[in-house]
């Protein structure tokens, strides 16, 4: 299994740099990996000490930053090193300031995770919640490099837990410390021989509980809001859009809307705002819109500020639910007790699960469930209140995962 696994890696390499010459996306994904031995050479010495953080895309890099933080900060000789494996984490992150070196992980072959291992020889290796790449955890056990899963999660659908996953199950051994988000996943992994797991929680709680002693002044929507109430919509999709470009055009005009679409592509931000009849700006057009406050509707056409935008809101709305995988991050507009609105698609994401369990995030499954809580939420302060107190409780109950994997890692090594 494990050669037909190398096999299918080695494939996938060949038909990537084809389908690269037709899509911009995979072709960052091929160009990106050129060069990733010649920069590892050039930037870490073999006396250098390091340590590798491993992420699949921006999410889990977000989900990883308060243990990279922590561990910058506990070993500051050492050189982090950042790896991603897709375009969409790279690219928005290249330019971090954590890390000494940022870099696609290359290709899980053989020799790829023999090369790598050999140039950037870490002292500690941390993966993010998920991605085993077979050749690279068998080189960090042969070279006996401490291994760990940080805010992993185990579901019935993964390979280790079928019949034929033997060859999976095995490059779990890898790890010296399973750091899972909940039980279930530690009574799965348990369930097939290891014994190496602590329900530390999840990270995240961490990063977006810290973004609460920050700054999260933006004067441009100081000016917008003016004093009145706003419903910030994150991370929208069409479907979203069409909903609550509805609810939008025969809101009150007391109420004010932003929007940071998840795509902010010009044409999509064009048809966005072609179906809202209320006065709209956009943010690349602010400096010369005159008086913010005289619109209703401020379309984000950029990315970076969304976090910061939540903090002036009264209610947010969480795109993706309409669609797949679902909804995107609930956590940020929980942490400055915001109500949250979802869509129906929300089943694979345990933080969703249960703050709608809780009360202080809504499902709704068409327009008129959208209207109905809006507008209850915008009248009825008291249960607008009860909410935003469902939702802060929910982040600060959750904190320290961060503090018990430093805690156990310190231990370790």
């Amino acid at each position: 299994m494990l050669f037909l696994y190398n096999l299918v890696v080695s494939i996938a390499g060949f038909f990537l740099k084809i389908v690269a010459l037709f899509s911009p996306k995979i072709k960052l994904f091929t160009e990106g990996r050129k060069d990733v031995f010649s920069l590892l050479k050039e930037k870490i010495k073999p006396e250098d000490k390091t340590i590798w953080f491993h992420s699949a895309s921006l999410g889990e890099y977000e989900q990883g930053l308060p243990v990279i933080e922590k561990i910058k900060e506990k070993y500051p000789s050492h050189k982090i090193i950042v790896t991603f494996f897709s375009p969409s984490g790279y690219e928005v992150r290249k330019n971090n300031t954590v890390a000494d070196v940022t870099i696609y992980l290359p290709l899980d072959t053989k020799s790829n995770a023999k090369k790598f291992i050999e140039l950037t020889h870490p002292e500690l290796a941390f993966f993010i919640k998920y991605e085993f790449w077979l050749n690279y955890l068998k080189e960090l056990e042969t070279n006996k490099i401490p291994t760990y899963l940080i805010s992993g999660i185990f579901r019935d659908n993964q390979m280790f837990f079928k019949w034929y996953g033997g060859f999976y199950r095995k490059a779990l051994k890898a790890f010296t410390y399973f750091f899972v988000q909940n039980e279930k996943s530690k009574e799965k992994i348990e369930a097939i021989g290891f014994q190496n797991v602590i329900v530390s929680g999840d990270t995240r709680f961490d990063r977006v509980a810290a973004i609460l002693e920050r700054d999260n002044t933006l004067d441009y929507i100081e000016k917008f809001k003016n004093n009145q109430p706003i419903i910030v919509i994150g991370s929208s999709w069409p479907k979203d859009e069409a909903l609550l470009a509805e609810y939008i055009n025969q809101a009150s005009e007391n109420v004010k809307f932003i929007i940071a679409p998840h795509n902010i592509k010009e044409d999509q931000i064009s048809s966005l705002k072609s179906q809202i009849t209320k006065s709209t700006v956009l943010f690349s057009e602010k400096d010369q819109a005159g008086d913010l406050s005289n619109y209703n509707v401020f379309i984000i056409d950029t990315i970076g500020l969304l976090t910061k935008i939540y903090s002036y809101g009264t209610i947010a709305y969480v795109g993706g639910g309409f669609g797949n995988p679902g909804i995107h991050n609930v956590l940020e507009p929980a942490t400055f007790g915001i109500p949250i609105l979802i869509g129906p698609n929300y089943s694979n994401f345990a933080e969703a699960v249960l703050l709608v369990k809780l009360g202080g995030c809504i499902s709704i499954a068409d327009g008129n469930e959208l209207k109905s809580h809006f507008d209850r939420l915008l009248t009825d302060e008291k249960y607008l209140e009860e909410k935003s107190k469902i939702c802060k409780s929910y982040i600060q109950d959750n904190k320290g995962a961060t503090d018990c994997i430093m805690k156990t890692v310190s231990e370790t090594i």
